[in-house]
């Protein structure tokens, strides 16, 4: 197994695909490193080069804010925005949905699994029977 980024990338896979298993690493950017690189894209990640997987790992880890580090930089930027009491740091807080979905339905994701809400026995509403 080939490790770029502090990441085992699977054997099997592709090289364009084996590169979106870093966080941080699309399509888009995975096919950027492959051609700056001028790699075979089709190529298995168990057929490269040691020298190769070098160079991955040096252009990613020079060019791109990956893994830890922008996993971090995510929680810093949603707690800034929970400090400085935004609308959205108001939402991220609330578990809701933050671009602006809908709540009334849907939105199950961000809430959770329904609580349904019904009437119950309130003390006035038991008869007393003497």
């Amino acid at each position: 197994m080939a490790r770029v980024a502090g990441i085992d990338l699977p054997n099997n896979k592709r090289l364009d695909i084996a590169l979106r298993y870093i966080y941080g690493i699309g399509p888009a950017i995975s096919d950027e490193i492959i051609k700056e690189l001028s790699l075979n894209p089709a190529k298995r990640v168990k057929d490269l080069t040691e020298e190769e997987v070098g160079r991955i790992n040096n252009l990613i880890t020079k060019n791109l804010k990956v893994e830890g580090d922008l996993r971090r930089e995510v929680q810093s930027n949603i707690k800034r925005l929970i400090e400085i009491r935004s609308y959205r740091g108001l939402r991220h807080r609330r578990n809701l949905p933050v671009r602006g979905q809908r709540t009334k339905t849907n939105a199950r994701t961000r809430r959770g699994k329904r609580k349904t809400v019904g009437a119950g026995k309130s003390t006035s509403s038991i008869k007393r029977v003497k």
